[in-house]
């Protein structure tokens, strides 16, 4: 019964976790008091993965507020205790700053970040840079990929100022990949703001599908250079797919751990083998070059899309980006000039030129998916191949665990909840499994390279951050700059995404059934 003066109606309060994440939405019943006359919360929305309402969860706090009328930050009656954090905001210029309420446990160094940077771009794609070249020719590949690589980084460079203006205007510490997609749509012009979850949805889709695409080119990629080692030193005959079948049984045993930590040896003994195993492969690539007219500096407009894929699967190191930036110290370092992020991607596009250009001068026409199978067979570079085989196959499961995660997330955590570490099991070898079978599937290295970074890595990594752009400043007073030119600038960099995911994939496409015409006559 309510009491005499008792407010009746409700009003609609938030409680967000330490990231600034909100975990549960409150209605305050007013209509029955209690003696202390203090109300009391009813929860209408008490666990994540609930039917979506079309805004993003990390903006859903402050837009209900505003829209019901209460201040962010509220206490029940004779209480201290705020069911929302006030976040401090620059008092002068009234502009919330993001960085000041990362509460990390172990922030990371630049030169930690840039050393992780380096270690997420560095991977299989520096082996298959003199192919791309050989798709390119010896100088256009020189001044494209310098191209691919810059384009790359601006790129970078867009989604990480979207994603502060975001956390800005959201009051949020920090957000990803799919979270900078779903709340510049729910932040964005009306009409978009229905696609918020879809853009969410296509982002970890792609993450999905490129990472596991990468699972899947590893295991082409140990596979081919260990048929190579042993099939020379035992006469024997066997097949690639035999190898790969010979891996499930341990790969499936390697995935089934959950854990991060218990992974990190396997990292550190990748890193040591790849390191070691680059170093006498440069020695090999640099000893009797030949001329650099031998090479032709062109090839043909119908080898291109191949060179674009190759390229920007190697180069693209977009999924890493948020991760890293999110746990950085000093955030304001990570862009800029000079910046983390510039230096690494200047290291990075170095190598590759370096290892591209001087891959296919010294091995011509005979350039193979990856530079350690044009290795000839003495045992120093034979075991080259298998220190890298061996790196890689160790790196699996790194790059395993986050598409894991993110399945987890979106799938596990919503829909099996009563069994969930059952249910993750299954799906981890499941998932192993489909892997290998996608690779003794289409076994052709170079051709599969091309064929992910064309589908996922123009999509995520040009196209995306081009639309994520337009859309979080569309409102915005100038934000699209004189003339709208970030308007055009930005379609230009779509259109240049969209023909490379055409093309790229029609032709990789073409090329991978060619190859399986010719193993099968």
């Amino acid at each position: 019964m309510s009491r005499p003066g008792s407010r009746r109606g409700s009003r609609h309060l938030s409680l967000t976790g330490s990231n600034g994440v909100p975990m549960f939405y409150f209605e305050l019943d007013t209509s029955e008091c209690v003696d202390d006359n203090a109300p009391r919360p009813k929860i209408t929305h008490d666990y994540p993965g609930r039917k979506a309402s079309g805004r993003s969860d990390l903006a859903l706090s402050k837009f209900k507020c505003k829209e019901n009328g209460v201040q962010p930050l509220a206490v029940t009656n004779g209480s201290t205790t705020p069911l929302v954090e006030q976040p401090d905001v620059d008092e002068e210029a009234g502009i919330y700053d993001p960085f000041k309420h990362r509460h990390l446990e172990h922030p990371t160094t630049d030169l930690d970040t840039l050393i992780h940077l380096l270690k997420g771009s560095l991977g299989t794609g520096i082996l298959s840079m003199p192919l791309a070249f050989k798709n390119a020719g010896l100088f256009f590949g020189l001044f494209a990929t310098f191209g691919i690589g810059f384009i790359c980084t601006y790129c970078v460079h867009i989604l990480v100022k979207c994603a502060h203006e975001l956390c800005r205007r959201t009051r949020v510490p920090s957000l990803d990949f799919a979270d900078v997609a779903e709340t510049a749509f729910s932040c964005g012009p009306g009409p978009v703001q229905k696609f918020s979850r879809l853009a969410r949805a296509l982002i970890n889709t792609f993450l999905v599908i490129d990472l596991l695409g990468c699972c899947c080119v590893y295991l082409v990629f140990v596979s081919s250079n260990l048929q190579q080692v042993v099939n020379h030193y035992t006469g024997t005959e066997m097949s690639v797919q035999t190898y790969m079948l010979s891996m499930l049984p341990l790969l499936v045993l390697l995935n089934l751990i959950r854990n991060l930590k218990y992974l990190s040896p396997f990292s550190m003994a990748a890193n040591m083998l790849i390191g070691t195993g680059m170093a006498i492969t440069l020695y090999y690539v640099l000893t009797d070059l030949p001329a650099v007219t031998e090479r032709p500096y062109f090839s043909t407009w119908q080898q291109l899309p191949l060179f674009f894929g190759n390229a920007i699967f190697a180069l693209e190191g977009i999924g890493v980006v948020m991760p890293l930036e999110n746990n950085m110290k000093t955030p304001t370092h990570f862009i800029g000039c000079p910046s983390v992020l510039n230096t690494g991607m200047a290291i990075v596009v170095s190598l590759y030129v370096c290892v591209g250009f001087f891959g296919y001068l010294k091995y011509g026409d005979i350039t193979q998916g990856s530079i350690t199978l044009n290795l000839p067979h003495d045992p120093l570079a034979q075991s080259v191949k298998v220190m890298i085989a061996l790196a890689i196959f160790l790196t699996y499961s790194l790059q395993f665990y986050v598409p894991m995660e993110i399945l987890r997330k979106g799938i596990i955590d919503v829909h099996f909840r009563k069994h969930p570490v059952a249910t993750e099991y299954v799906m981890r070898v499941l998932l192993v499994c489909a892997t290998v079978g996608i690779a003794i599937a289409i076994p052709m290295l170079g051709p599969f390279i091309s064929l992910v970074g064309a589908v996922c890595l123009s999509t995520l990594g040009l196209m995306f951050p081009a639309v994520i752009e337009v859309v979080t400043f569309w409102d915005t007073p100038g934000g699209l700059g004189a003339y709208n030119w970030k308007l055009y600038k930005n379609a230009a960099i779509f259109s240049f995404g969209l023909l490379g995911f055409v093309t790229g994939t029609y032709v990789s496409v073409e090329d991978i059934i060619a190859e399986l015409n010719k193993t099968h006559t």
